[in-house]
């Protein structure tokens, strides 16, 4: 089967996307940005042909019918199954890394008590794997470093204090492994942790036991088709850093109006609100881009202001959104700098001010600065699409909602729940085009 590959290299997030020969979208992939952009690129990639397979796995299952109504149920456990073997391998991992750097660390005559504790911290971590991967389980993020990073510190905390070592010394353990196994490929991993996740499955899942057969056969078959990496195009914000060959680079706004496009044929303006930058872009019927604007000398209004807002308040990032949408007054705030919002946060707090309008404030402040930005792009057009991780944001909807509809009246827009990979979706359409529509062929490849 011929793939073909857009890989988005962000400032916080790096994206891919995996088409066939016929532009259906079989995965998406996504993993935290890291110092090693080739790895980044090679684990975004990873994780959209494994989405991939999963795909191909309910394609093949509805079609024997084989499960029928337990299909959705099934997918959904093996997938929690196999994330939980590859949260264990790199459990693991971290477990022998944090052992070495022990084994290198000056703590003096703590060396032996702080590794009997880093054992007790590993054993309970082992034992309460399964629990972050069971159905309903919550989890703030899917990243391995957050996942077990969150559990270690909060583990690691009280085994220190029931030992009675120094729980800085733990910390410093971490601190010095987690970026060598957060860097570590595990591709040749993947089949092994699927056909063991399908055996936890079928236990989960005793009902499915009859079936077993007919299941099991679609499943090895899909194991067993190769996914051929026909074509690879990267984009983004650090493109530049990609381990690819310049023919097999696009710019972002060409791959963000291309894939806005191709999720919404009738796209004219699209804005992308990401990690670093808010593009402004302007397309023709063809997804051609017309002209663009963008600030990329500043992250005022962008995903880092919210990073950092979110970390003056103390408060997840995802929180941000759902708290804004309590407001019940309208507080106007005046910058948008990163460096002076900090002041004027406190400010309104210190004011008396209550926490969900200032961040409705801050909210609308952010869409404030979008929309000029589309003003000297050209202004909005019918069809608008908004894309970026900012657009999960329900408050800033919310505001962009409201300021269309102030400034241009009501024009449709379009919000896709994967307007995330965006950029991908471009560069994976951009890399079809490359083989079907320009005859390149697979040794062209980046290397």
């Amino acid at each position: 089967m011929r793939c073909f590959i857009g890989i988005d290299l962000g400032s916080t997030t790096t994206k891919a996307v995996v088409i066939d020969e016929h532009r259906n979208i079989l995965g998406r992939g996504i993993t935290n940005s890291r110092s090693n952009y080739d790895t980044a690129a090679t684990i975004a990639k990873q994780e959209a042909m494994v989405n991939g397979r999963f795909f191909l796995f309910r394609q093949a299952l509805g079609t024997t019918h084989a499960l029928d109504d337990a299909l959705d149920g099934f997918l959904g456990q093996l997938e929690r199954d196999f994330r939980l073997e590859q949260y264990l391998e790199q459990l693991a991992d971290l477990e022998q890394t944090c052992q070495r750097s022990l084994a290198s660390a000056r703590f003096g005559d703590s060396v032996k008590a702080v590794g009997e504790a880093l054992d007790e911290v590993f054993r309970r971590l082992q034992a309460g794997a399964a629990e972050l991967f069971k159905p309903g389980a919550k989890r703030k993020s899917d990243f391995f470093r957050d996942i077990a990073g969150s559990q270690y510190l909060a583990i690691g905390e009280v085994v220190a204090k029931e030992a009675g070592t120094r729980y800085d010394f733990l910390l410093n353990v971490f601190d010095r492994s987690i970026i060598e196994v957060e860097n570590r490929v595990y591709a040749d991993s993947i089949r092994r942790h699927l056909l063991a996740a399908l055996e936890r499955t079928f236990i989960a899942m005793p009902e499915t036991s009859a079936r077993r057969p007919q299941v099991e056969a679609p499943i090895k078959g899909i194991l067993d088709t190769e996914m051929e990496e026909t074509y690879i195009v990267g984009t983004g914000y650090g493109r530049a850093r990609l381990p690819f060959s310049k023919e097999h680079i696009r710019s972002e706004i060409l791959c963000h109006g291309l894939g806005a496009h191709v999720m919404y044929p009738g796209t004219a303006t699209v804005l992308d609100i990401g990690g670093q930058d808010t593009k402004a872009i302007q397309v023709d019927p063809a997804g051609i881009v017309e002209s663009f604007q963008m600030n990329d000398r500043c992250a005022a209004g962008c995903g880092r202001y919210l990073g950092y807002i979110a970390d003056e308040m103390n408060m997840g990032l995802h929180e941000l959104g759902p708290l804004a949408m309590k407001s019940t007054k309208t507080i106007r705030i005046n910058s948008t700098c990163t460096v002076f919002a900090g002041a004027e946060l406190r400010d309104r707090l210190s004011l008396g001010d209550k926490r969900e309008d200032i961040m409705a404030g801050l909210h609308r402040a952010i869409i404030l600065r979008a929309m000029s930005i589309l003003a000297r792009s050209g202004g909005i057009r019918d069809q608008f699409t908004f894309t970026g991780g900012v657009a999960k944001n329900e408050a800033a909807v919310k505001s962009l909602r409201d300021l269309i509809f102030e400034n241009y009246g009501p024009l449709t827009l379009n919000i896709d729940p994967d307007s995330i990979y965006t950029g991908a979706l471009g560069g994976a359409t951009f890399a079809w085009r490359a083989v079907v529509d320009d005859g390149k062929v697979a040794e062209n490849r980046p290397h």
